[in-house]
């Protein structure tokens, strides 16, 4: 069966309306002319284009709440409000507890249970809206989509996703770049200490040993 329209195909949903832009306007140059230095700007990134519509979207939204909501009067309870209003756009499948394909990472069959925003997705998408908010001007400490109610909201959504699908959530471990010392006429106890203090994993035994040894390595 087609991936593309397999209802079971776990993936994430980009988040997104069309707005219109006007056409760019092409610049005519004679030939050998160098570009001038008044050429309209770059077009925006990929991320910059999905960030705008992004936060256009999220203002369509507010001025369509009943009651209409303004910005100024924005929470994170309104923000969890709107993440749940997308969820009836979604394209992932999130299996119920009563479906027999609860926490299997690959149904054998379609089953009935709602399709849903990706939590990748959401998370992503409220990423760009806190990034937005303050590029229109909101300060940081008032900013909606930073909110304690919405981190709580995501993770939840993270680990319930987790257990319908049968796929655990690991986080990506950092890999810490090694270091390696080069030094010309150190004392060896001195290099001992250092490492006792930088990785904790020398004794307090093994470090005075180190210690005792008074030869200086010279070139």
């Amino acid at each position: 069966m087609d991936s593309a329209t397999d209802p079971n195909t776990i993936k994430e949903d980009p988040v997104s309306v069309t707005v219109s832009a006007p056409p760019s306007q092409g610049i005519q140059q004679g030939v050998g002319e160098l570009p001038s230095s008044s050429t309209s700007p770059a077009a925006p990134s990929r991320y910059e284009s999905q960030k705008r519509r992004d936060w256009n979207t999220f203002l369509q939204y507010l001025k369509n709440h009943k009651p209409p909501l303004t910005l100024a009067r924005c929470s994170g309870a309104h923000v969890i409000e709107f993440l749940k209003y997308l969820d009836q756009f979604g394209k992932t499948k999130v299996h119920m507890t009563g479906c027999p394909y609860f926490g299997h990472p690959n149904p054998p069959g379609p089953c009935s249970c709602p399709l849903k925003q990706a939590w990748g997705s959401l998370d992503a998408l409220i990423g760009r809206l806190r990034a937005a908010y303050e590029e229109s001007g909101g300060r940081p400490e008032s900013n909606p989509f930073a909110a304690r109610a919405v981190r709580i909201y995501l993770r939840e959504v993270r680990e319930g996703q987790a257990r319908a699908r049968g796929i655990p959530y690991e986080k990506r471990k950092r890999k810490r770049p090694s270091v390696t010392t080069s030094a010309v006429g150190i004392n060896v106890s001195a290099v001992a200490a250092t490492q006792a203090v930088d990785y904790g994993g020398v004794s307090g035994g093994t470090a005075g040993n180190l210690g005792t040894a008074t030869t200086t390595t010279s070139l």
